[in-house]
């Protein structure tokens, strides 16, 4: 059923517009003019009509179904004068004989009536019998009309005969023949059309077509990612979109020709509620991609960054305390998301009910009924003695699901659906010692949890059970690193520490997956990983508020003092691991004692690395990495040796000793003054950041360099355990150097994840840079490596100026809308011999440049970098000395610093914080 135009003819008016063009094909002008004449009424007249329509959007007046409502009018009244001018004034032929009879059909969207602002239209011209010349040469004229206008038009010319013989072949055009709806031309042949279609290709194939349908859904769902909660969603292609809501669309107009969900109320086909909620769902979606068109002036369905506060503003989303006006509008999208799953759960109930062939959903061989602890076995699946169940005994909303679990079975959309309908009831057992019992045994199932919790969280039973984890749910992250909301997250990472256990992950973690199986706190480690985000979204450290969270929960979970005191540290500490790992110099004692002062115990140093990994790993797709992964194994392993085995090392000089007598022993092939010139000429610090192999590679590549007289000699190594590649610099040292480095490489489109900075005595510089592409990998394609040689000699020469090229180079829109507030943190507390200066700011072309350069300028000298990019924001961290080889510990040189490096990113000097002895101060995390 077609939606209500109001005031139609103030978007377009079909009788005046024929009227005109009536006036001036009796006019003795000529058939080009005739045609510019058209062309030029046709565009007016498409403007001024979209002009109207978005005017009443924005000016509040109309809705989304408004909107794409008067689109497909505006659309059908073009064709129509298009189509009469073609036939009164063009090919004038009289009353048309049967077999040149035309009727216009429209197709797809545009056949169901939901035409967004931007979309393509798609035509069926439906002939009687073949085409003849005369069909052939009008449908020509009103194509290349409407594309000349400016639309796009996907079109088909068949006969009835063609159309039905294509629909039994092909499920696509099938389902586009299903939303067809007459637009203009011969109504009878439009309406044979009809009859037929529905005797000749939809009876007896109704299971047929719904197979087809959801089997459709389930590959788009995988293609797109699988998850309603991504935080830049498809809103047309994405699990819980538009396109689920088609489905459910085409579904019921197969099965009952029925495309309107009041009607299928009335019918009973479902509940009033669940009409109720596809129509709000419906309402929202189109609303938000009709804005997507507007504000992209593009067909696009991608509810990006920089769309998504321009559209909440538009929608009438204000901040609140605590959430801003963005965070509000997204939630409520998420929410709607859920409510189209809600929505095809009780469809696929429906119709197993009422069609009676439950095969065709491939949920399991098909069981006799029979009784299962309290509950029935339905078609293979978990369900419910009657519709009272949960009313008379709602501890059984919980025992439901593990009850599933234990017997690895799905639930029943029935089941599920009065689940969801009395959700509300978990409330009153939040106290229950047997609930939480039976919750504990779901979190932390042998058989893997994440499945039985995302159903509860579907159906709102979690977020109840657990009310702060109810206030997470939907809570979107306004940034690019996060890619899911803060309750998908987490119960991703749940099921990542589930296949951690199992061993899935043994090839990308092969130390957490050794680790967790000697942790003695299995079930705090559950809960530690269902809190760590428990508190985002409550403004101030959601680390300290999340730890007090596990303070009062965890008994109430059945957790024992000591499990209590575990998850509430672990909560507390849950980014020191990637903050250390990624943000500081593993290589300093400094370091690697500081973290094991907070650690304290080798049984949390196991716990905090499991967690980490399953943290990281849950935040996104393309997040984790083998150099992170590399990194986080490093520092466990150096915390490991710390804490069992003490000092066994010995002593700084003793181990550089070690160092250089290796390397004297593997250079027997060398003279012994040039061996000897090499082994005096690197710094302690070289000795222990690097092994013997390292040792030997450099030493021959610095002495192939200098008898080759090369002024700048470069070399990479692929490191595959790190996905990294290493590129080794040696020349002469200089001021400046790492930043003309930095720039070199970002106009190369190349990052620098890491950096060891280090003077020979010679005064050679011998700098390794750790570099990937932009997609997080190791740069492996020789033509690519040898352009960034090129480059980089070039500049190092001082014939390349990248400054002007960088200045040129912009971030995407979807990147700008992100705010990343810009902080310098100068801490001299982090290392015993240097001071370290971590920065944070709003990723851009040329920022490390910017930065080092900066830091150059001051007189200091870099010993090692540490990049990291999460999304938007940039975290660099630098270990830096003044000229006199010392910590900058000055007052004045302090605040000078604080200047300079806020005057590169952007930032008050007196914002930059201070870190020093007995003082912390908080860095942005890692892996929030």
């Amino acid at each position: 059923m077609l939606r209500k135009i109001n005031n139609p003819r103030e978007i377009i008016d079909r009788k005046a517009l024929t009227l005109d063009l009536a006036a001036m094909s009796q006019q003795g002008f000529s058939d080009k003019e005739k045609r510019g004449h058209l062309l030029s009424v046709l565009k007016k007249a498409l403007d001024r009509g979209r002009n109207h329509i978005r005017r009443r959007l924005d000016g509040g007046h109309n809705t989304g179904s408004d909107t794409v409502a008067e689109t497909r009018h505006l659309m059908d009244q073009l064709v129509r004068v298009l189509f009469d001018y073609a036939n009164d004034h063009v090919w004038k032929r009289g009353v048309p004989t049967k077999v040149e009879k035309t009727s216009v059909i429209a197709v797809g969207g545009y056949g169901r009536g939901d035409l967004a602002p931007l979309s393509d239209i798609d035509l069926l011209f439906l002939l009687p019998y073949k085409r003849t010349p005369f069909t052939e040469q009008f449908i020509e004229f009103i194509l290349y009309m409407l594309w000349d206008v400016g639309l796009e038009v996907g079109h088909s010319v068949r006969s009835i005969n063609e159309n039905i013989s294509q629909a039994k072949q092909d499920m696509t055009i099938r389902t586009a023949l299903l939303e067809s709806r007459w637009v203009w031309g011969d109504p009878a042949l439009a309406d044979e059309f009809q009859k037929r279609f529905r005797q000749e290709v939809i009876e007896g194939t109704g299971m047929e077509f719904v197979k087809a349908k959801l089997e459709e859904r389930d590959a788009r769902h995988e293609r797109f990612g699988d998850s309603r909660y991504v935080l830049e969603p498809n809103i047309k292609e994405d699990k819980g979109g538009l396109r689920d809501l088609h489905t459910l669309y085409w579904i019921s107009k197969y099965l009952y020709n029925i495309s309107d969900a009041r009607v299928l109320a009335d019918n009973g086909v479902i509940h009033r509620n669940a009409a109720s909620k596809f129509e709000k769902a419906q309402e929202f979606l189109w609303t938000v991609r009709c804005h997507i068109h507007y504000l992209s002036a593009k067909p696009d369905n991608r509810l990006t960054f920089d769309l998504q506060p321009r559209i909440a503003s538009a929608m009438g989303y204000t901040d609140h305390t605590g959430a801003k006006a963005v965070e509000r509008f997204m939630k409520h999208y998420f929410l709607i998301a859920k409510d189209v799953g809600d929505l095809t759960r009780i469809f696929c109930a429906v119709l197993e009910e009422n069609v009676k062939r439950k095969p065709v959903f491939n949920l399991g061989s098909r069981l006799r009924r029979k009784k299962l602890e309290g509950f029935v076995v339905d078609g293979g699946r978990l369900s419910v003695t009657d519709e009272a169940t949960f009313e008379t005994d709602p501890i059984k909303l919980i025992s439901i699901f593990r009850t599933a679990l234990e017997h690895g079975m799905d639930l029943h959309p029935n089941a599920l659906e009065l689940a969801t309908r009395n959700a509300r009831r978990v409330v009153q057992l939040r106290s229950d010692s047997e609930a939480n019992r039976i919750f504990m045994d779901i979190l932390a199932a042998p058989e893997g949890p994440e499945f039985a919790l995302r159903l509860m969280n579907e159906a709102g039973i979690f977020g109840r059970f657990i009310p702060d984890f109810g206030r997470v749910v939907a809570q979107m992250q306004y940034d690019m690193y996060h890619v899911y909301t803060t309750d998908e997250h987490t119960i991703r990472a749940i099921g990542i520490l589930h296949k951690i256990e199992l061993g899935a992950l043994q090839a990308e973690l092969p130390v957490a997956s050794e680790v967790v199986k000697k942790v003695q706190s299995r079930r705090a480690l559950y809960v530690a990983v269902m809190l760590h985000d428990i508190a985002k979204g409550r403004g101030g450290d959601h680390s300290e508020i999340g730890s007090n969270i596990a303070l009062s929960l965890c008994p109430r979970l059945g957790l024992t003092l000591e499990e209590t005191e575990t998850v509430s540290w672990l909560v507390l500490y849950h980014l020191l691991m990637s903050d250390t790992a990624f943000k500081r110099d593993l290589d300093d004692p400094t370091s690697i004692a500081g973290f094991c002062e907070l650690v304290q115990s080798p049984e949390r140093l196991k716990l905090l690395l499991v967690l980490t990994c399953a943290d990281i790993r849950a935040v996104g797709p393309n997040v984790w990495n083998d150099w992170k992964a590399t990194l986080l194994r490093e520092l466990y392993l150096r915390a490991d040796e710390h804490m069992t085995s003490g000092h066994k090392a010995g002593s700084l000089d003793h181990r550089v000793g070690i160092a250089r007598e290796a390397l004297r022993n593997r250079l027997g092939d060398w003279t012994e003054s040039i061996r000897e010139n090499f082994v005096t000429a690197g710094s302690p610090a070289y000795w222990v950041s690097f092994n013997s192999d390292e040792h030997e590679s450099h030493a021959r590549f610095i002495r192939a360099a200098e008898e080759a007289d090369q002024k700048v000699a470069m070399d990479f190594n692929i490191l595959a355990a790190g996905n990294v590649t290493e590129m080794l610099i040696y020349t002469q040292d200089h001021p400046g150097l790492f930043a003309t480095i930095a720039g070199a490489l970002a106009v190369s489109w190349v990052s620098i994840v890491d950096a060891k900075i280090l003077t020979l005595s010679n005064g050679m510089a011998l700098d390794t840079f750790y570099i990937q592409d932009n997609d997080g990998r190791a740069i492996t394609a020789d033509t690519k490596l040898n352009r960034i040689k090129s480059r980089l000699i070039s500049a190092l020469e001082g014939r390349l100026r990248f400054d002007r090229e960088l200045a040129e180079t912009h971030l995407p829109k979807r990147a700008q809308a992100l705010e990343a507030p810009p902080r310098v943190i100068i801490d001299n507390t982090a290392s015993k011999v240097c001071s370290v200066i971590e920065i944070n700011g709003h990723d851009r072309p040329g920022f490390l440049s910017d930065v080092t350069k900066a830091i150059t300028d001051l007189g200091l000298q870099i010993s090692s970098a540490h990049i990291s990019t999460y999304g938007e924001r940039v975290v660099d961290v630098f270990y830096v000395k003044d000229i006199f080889g010392m910590k900058v510990e000055h007052n004045t040189k302090i605040k000078q610093i604080r200047v300079a490096l806020g005057d590169a990113i952007g930032v008050a000097a007196d914002d930059v914080a201070v870190r020093s002895a007995g003082r912390s101060v908080s860095t942005p995390a890692a892996a929030e």
